[in-house]
């Protein structure tokens, strides 16, 4: 089964490739219609997020983004780093 792990968090998706996909572009598609009711701009983010699951192009953004994103909390917000699994790979429990 597809998976998305968010810090410590884990979202499971549909086991089909395509439906993942369909989703990921459906979410995208209704993101740039934000401004209408009911849908919003937080759903292209998260059709980009189920997208990176079968879609190494957006993985890669994915990942980066991910990394950029833990590095500068580790260095600005370390508590709440540390809360959301941006620890330290070389610290041990």
């Amino acid at each position: 089964m597809a998976k998305i792990k968010l810090g410590s968090r884990t979202i499971d998706l549909p086991k089909n490739r395509m439906l993942r996909i369909a989703i990921g572009i459906l979410l995208v598609f209704f993101g740039f219609l934000g401004f209408l009711p009911l849908v919003g701009f937080w759903m292209v983010p998260l059709g980009l997020l189920v997208l990176s699951v079968d879609i190494p192009l957006v993985r890669r953004w994915r990942r980066q983004a991910q990394v950029r994103l833990g590095q500068w909390l580790k260095l600005h917000y370390p508590s709440l780093a540390e809360r959301l699994g941006y620890t330290n790979g070389n610290k041990r429990p």
